[in-house]
């Protein structure tokens, strides 16, 4: 416990999933939590979990795809808690944004220029936009950890969802060019590359564990992970347990990698 006492961190797409998980072990964990998500709804159901088990934090609804929002965030962080200590980029689409954006989880050949570009809006821009515009603060604090929350498609190849595999894989790579750049200046930049995770963002593919034969093709482990597992590599990032820690990708996939 309080791991991140006295710290003040905001976490992107903190709505659901692993946001969410993110919020709550942060604040649990003595932080002070500025959580952001598209949805006023989900932020609110969040931000009452965290209010139950004493934690400390504040929603904003935003659309992180958007340049002008990143810097509302980081003014409204500022001025209700005045330093950011931590900035988690969680914000996302996965595999169910097809259900919402028919033709936004195809091949190249199957995908338009159109939904290229707000698949990258959303995965890898907001990351972009958030990063530039807290990053100033944190060089006058001389401190501050940058958490990305990738994929382990960043890492491989997927015979679908070009996309997103290219905008994770953008994000590792940024996450390290990050970690260089600024190292002189106290802030460190680290990510997690979680694999098949129990969140809303791949519902409709859970039925396939019940199978076992499926389940050990997925994963060594034969479940997915849950939220809660990657907001724990996640709070090992963002805490001075990993100070040494600078431009890493920890992969977080129940064994899928080391079958590769």
């Amino acid at each position: 416990m309080d791991r991140l006492k006295g710290k003040v961190a905001i976490i992107t797409g903190a709505g659901t999933g692993v946001g969410r998980a993110c919020m709550k072990l942060f604040a649990a964990e003595g932080a002070k939590v500025l959580g952001v998500s598209r949805t006023q709804a989900n932020l609110d159901e969040t931000l009452a979990q965290v209010k139950a088990a004493k934690g400390d934090g504040k929603v904003v609804a935003a659309d992180l795809a958007k340049p002008e929002s990143a810097d509302k965030i980081v003014s409204e962080t500022l001025n209700a808690y005045g330093r950011v200590d931590v900035l988690v980029n969680c914000a996302g689409v996965g595999y169910s944004w097809l259900e919402k954006s028919p033709g936004s989880m195809g091949t190249i050949v199957d995908t338009t220029p159109e939904k290229w570009r707000e698949v990258m809006a959303i995965n890898l821009d907001s990351l972009f936009y958030m990063s530039r515009s807290v990053i100033p603060h944190m060089q006058k604090q001389k401190s501050g950890s940058i958490v990305n929350v990738t994929s382990i498609s960043g890492l491989l190849g997927l015979s679908v969802a070009h996309t997103y595999t290219a905008a994770k894989g953008a994000a590792i790579n940024l996450t390290r060019s990050i970690a260089i750049t600024y190292c002189n200046d106290g802030i460190r930049a680290n990510c997690i590359a979680p694999g098949f995770i129990k969140t809303p963002m791949v519902e409709s593919l859970l039925h396939l564990f019940d199978d076992p034969n499926m389940a050990d093709r997925l994963v060594p482990m034969k479940r997915p992970g849950t939220a809660e597992e990657m907001a724990y590599g996640c709070l090992y990032f963002a805490s001075d347990e990993s100070t040494y820690c600078q431009g890493s990708v920890l992969v977080i996939d129940g064994g899928t990698l080391a079958r590769q």
